[in-house]
C-alpha cells in the first residue's frame, strides 16, 4: 500500500518487527501511518511481510481529517483485531488526546505496540540500528539500581541544576525497544522512567520540547527555556523567545496537573552520540530528562492524570545516583553500574 522507499530503511524496519516487536508468522499487526511517514511505513511493511505477518494497514488521511480530534474508528478497530500494532505518524498540534485514546486501547488489549510519533527516514538509519540487547541490559541495571535509590543529582554545563527524590511504591519502567505485552514502547527505544516523588531546582531546556513544540520551535539551543521547579511543579519559565516562553506556560497550565513533573526519565540508547532535533529519538541520547503532565500512571502506579504530557531535554548531563556519578558530560560510566561495553 505504502509503495516504495530507500533501501537503507531496511535494517532499521527489520530490527523493529523481528527483534523489538518479535513478530511471528501468522500474526496480525496493526500498521497505522500517515502521509508524511509513507517511506517509513513502507519499509516497515515490507518488514512485516517478510516476517509472515498479516498487515491490517490505515492511512490516517483515508479515514480522518487533520489534526485528529479524536482516535478514528478503523484505527481502533483495527488494534481491536491486532495481535501487535505499531503507529508510524508526524504529531500535529491538538492530537494529543487522540493519540492516547489509542494507546488506551493498546493497553487494555494487552497486545505489543510500538509506538513511533515522529519518526523519520534518518531516525531509521540511526537509533533504529541500534543493539537493543546491549540497551536492554542497561536499562535493566538502572531500573535495579533505582529502585533502591534515594536521590538523583543532574547538573549540565548550561546551568541545569536539580535535584529528585523518589517513592518507592512508584514503578521505575524500562522501554529498551525489547517489547511485550505489559509495556509498549517508543521506538526508538532506550528509555527508563518514573514518575518522581519531588523535583527540586533548575533544568534548562537547550535542545527539544514534546508534543507539537517540537515540530514548531525546534531545537531550543538558540533560545533556551529554563525551568524553575519546587516541589515537583513548575514555578517559572523563562526564555529570549517569548512566545515560546508564553505558550510553554500556558500549556502547562491547561489543567490542575499540568504543571507537574510526571516523569523523570533516562536516555539508554548507547548508539546514539548527538541529538538530531526530534524528541522521538533525542529523548533516548544518554542523559536524563523530564516531561511535566501525565504520569503514565497505568504503568509507573501513580494516582493522578493530566490532559496534557510535554516533555523537555537538555544536553550534556552529568548524573549522580545517591552521590555516585554514572553519567559525567553525557556519557555513561559504565563500570559504575557494573557493566562493560562488551557486558
Amino acid at each position: 500500500m505504502f509503495g516504495t522507499y530507500p533501501k537503507e530503511l531496511a535494517p532499521g524496519a527489520r530490527n523493529a518487527v523481528d527483534v523489538c516487536l518479535a513478530i511471528r508468522p501468522g500474526e496480525r499487526v496493526a500498521l497505522i501511518a500517515d502521509e508524511a511517514s509513507r517511506a517509513v511505513a513502507a519499509s516497515l511493511e515490507d518488514a512485516l511481510a517478510a516476517a509472515g505477518a498479516e498487515s491490517d494497514v490505515v492511512l490516517i488521511e483515508r479515514v480522518a481529517s487533520r489534526p485528529l480530534t479524536e482516535a478514528p474508528s478503523p484505527v481502533l478497530d483495527a488494534l481491536e483485531r491486532a495481535d501487535a500494532g505499531i503507529l508510524c505518524v508526524q504529531p500535529q498540534q491538538g492530537e494529543l488526546g487522540a493519540r492516547m485514546r489509542i494507546v488506551a486501547t493498546v493497553e487494555r488489549r494487552r497486545i505489543r505496540y510500538a509506538h513511533m510519533v515522529g519518526v523519520t527516514p534518518e531516525i531509521m538509519v540511526q537509533g533504529m540500528r541500534a543493539d537493543y540487547r546491549l540497551v536492554d541490559r542497561l536499562s535493566t541495571t538502572l531500573c535495579e539500581r533505582m529502585r533502591t535509590a534515594t536521590s538523583l543529582r543532574v547538573e549540565t554545563p548550561h546551568g541545569t541544576a536539580l535535584r529528585a527524590t523518589f517513592d518507592p511504591s512508584l514503578h521505575w519502567v524500562k522501554t529498551s525497544g525489547l517489547i511485550n505485552t505489559r509495556y509498549w514502547s517508543n521506538l526508538p527505544a532506550g528509555e527508563v522512567f518514573t514518575t518522581p516523588a519531588s523535583v527540586d531546582g533548575r533544568f534548562v531546556c537547550n535542545a527539544t520540547a514534546g508534543d507539537y513544540f517540537g515540530p514548531k520551535y525546534g531545537d531550543l539551543s538558540p533560545t533556551p527555556l529554563t525551568l524553575e521547579i519546587a516541589g515537583g511543579r513548575l514555578v517559572a519559565a523563562h526564555s529570549d523567545r517569548k512566545d515560546l516562553e508564553r505558550e510553554f506556560w500556558e500549556y502547562c497550565h491547561t489543567d490542575a496537573s499540568s504543571d507537574r513533573v510526571g516523569e523523570l526519565a533516562f536516555g539508554t540508547n548507547l548508539a546514539l552520540t548527538d541529538m538530531i532535533g526530534i524528541l522521538l529519538q533525542d529523548e533516548k541520547v544518554p542523559g536524563v530528562h523530564l516531561a511535566f503532565g501525565d504520569p503514565y500512571g497505568s504503568q509507573t502506579g501513580a494516582d493522578w492524570k493530566s490532559t496534557t504530557h510535554i516533555d523537555v531535554l537538555t544536553r550534556d548531563c552529568d548524573v549522580w545516583i545517591d552521590e555516585t556519578q554514572v553519567i559525567a558530560g553525557g556519557r555513561y560510566q559504565l563500570d559504575a553500574l557494573g557493566l562493560t561495553a562488551e557486558h
